[in-house]
């Protein structure tokens, strides 16, 4: 049986490989750190975070690999200026890189305006193969690009692979919290540690007389953050060079590397490396030990 991922249509893992790895979390050779993305709801920014996260955290002298887990949306690649699609080698996909770090997308196997219109099954299937059946090599850490909501991609990753940790990113619009919020508890429910809280678009600040407004709302994520306990990893400010530099494949924290709003991201990667560095972070992944006397 065929396990790679072609233009069109995907060959499904034979049993014996959807069996093994359907019951236990595993981690992914060669990676040591498995960091996921996620929010409540779509339009918040959730992949540009991604994106510049990743890239911050290789500014930071990470190896680094990135992971577009949108199976129905990927964005991704446009906004690394990556296209093409992956070659085979050892029965394995090649990632495609750019700026440093490694990138896998269902976006390098279909049209950019193609519909991807799968259920579930095939939605965890293709998720098993870009995480499994990739030479991702060695990295010391894979960001997820997870798609927005609570469905299957989220509970393939939750069964099936070992992360370290999960970062939620919301802007302060109560709609969007609502969502942020069952994110938080998704991930509790399913043993993932958060990391912490992103308040996204926090502040737009007007370029022509530098007035602020905060078109959202302020401190709704902050808020959120102290209800849930968890902690408030930073705010990135709603500013055009964010999109203008995402749409075109120049992400702001290479592009324009000084920037208050490139600064902003490696302030936020660089507490999350100090997290993921912890060994008390890192004890509470491990499972509950059965000790015979």
């Amino acid at each position: 049986n065929k396990c790679f991922l072609k233009r069109k249509s995907i060959y499904f893992m034979n049993k014996e490989f959807q069996s093994k790895f359907s019951t236990t979390k595993l981690g992914i050779p060669g990676v040591k750190q498995i960091i996921a993305v996620a929010s409540g709801k779509g339009g918040v920014g959730k992949s540009t975070t991604a994106v510049n996260l990743a890239l911050a955290i290789s500014r930071l002298g990470q190896r680094v690999g990135l992971l577009d887990a949108d199976i129905y949306g990927p964005s991704i690649p446009r906004m690394l200026k990556l296209s093409g699609k992956p070659i085979v080698e050892d029965r394995l996909l090649v990632p495609l890189q750019n700026y440093g770090i490694k990138c896998m997308s269902m976006g390098f196997m279909i049209e950019e305006d193609a519909p991807t219109i799968w259920r579930g099954p095939m939605v965890m299937s293709a998720l098993d193969q870009m995480l499994r059946l990739v030479k991702w090599g060695e990295l010391d850490v894979m960001v997820i690009d997870l798609p927005p909501g609570t469905g299957d991609a989220q509970l393939t990753l939750a069964q099936r692979v070992l992360v370290n940790g999960a970062i939620i990113v919301s802007t302060p619009q109560d709609i969007a919290l609502i969502d942020a919020r069952r994110g938080t508890n998704m991930f509790r429910k399913v043993d993932i540690p958060i990391l912490g809280i992103i308040q996204n678009m926090s502040v737009f600040c007007c370029p022509a007389c530098g007035h602020q407004s905060h078109i959202f709302g302020s401190e709704g994520v902050k808020k959120t953050a102290q209800e849930f306990n968890i902690e408030f990893l930073g705010d990135i400010p709603l500013n055009i060079s964010i999109r203008e530099t995402s749409d075109n494949g120049e992400p702001i924290t290479v592009s324009q590397s000084e920037s208050i709003e490139a600064k902003s991201y490696l302030m936020i990667a660089n507490r999350i490396l100090e997290k993921l560095a912890d060994p008390l972070w890192n004890k509470q992944l491990e499972g509950p030990k059965i000790v015979i006397s």
